[in-house]
């Protein structure tokens, strides 16, 4: 694995882990890398200086913790708006929105045909499922996270 510090055309930097130096290139010459904050497909490599360890650093106390206050927040609050826009988003899809998994598209087109009540879904549909759902007129959007039961 190999983590690169990527920038989009916006100028947002952002890390990404790839399997390969090669792997990044392949997805990045079929266009399939996007920014992690504003969706840009305009990304590409940012200057970075590489991680070494010399034996002498090695051998040095740690430093010590760095005082209250100082340096970036728990992992566990948002890091930036945008952070804190997705939680939110995610937080309002538990409180009002049922999860339907791989069923979404049959949901969907059900809920489009009154075969079904009306209601707030999500869940996840295969590319051809989405797009025979825009074509028939069943207003759909992705979302900018994974499934609860597909993240770390």
């Amino acid at each position: 694995m190999i983590r690169y510090s990527l920038l989009c055309a916006q100028g947002h930097q952002f890390d990404s882990w790839f399997q390969s130096a090669d792997a990044f290139d392949g997805l990045a010459a079929r266009g399939l890398l996007s920014c992690a904050q504003c969706g840009s497909g305009a990304v590409k490599k940012a200057l970075m200086a590489p991680r070494v360890t010399t034996a002498e650093a090695a051998g040095h106390p740690p430093a010590p913790p760095a005082p209250e206050g100082a340096g970036p927040g728990a992992l566990s609050q948002p890091a930036n708006k945008t952070e804190e826009m997705l939680r939110a988003m995610r937080d309002y899809l538990d409180r009002h929105s049922t999860y339907v998994g791989g069923r979404f598209a049959a949901e969907a087109r059900a809920m489009h045909l009154q075969e079904t009540e009306a209601r707030l879904i999500h869940g996840e549909a295969a590319p051809d499922e989405a797009r025979a759902l825009l074509e028939d007129g069943i207003a759909i959007m992705p979302l900018p996270f994974v499934a609860p039961d597909k993240a770390n």
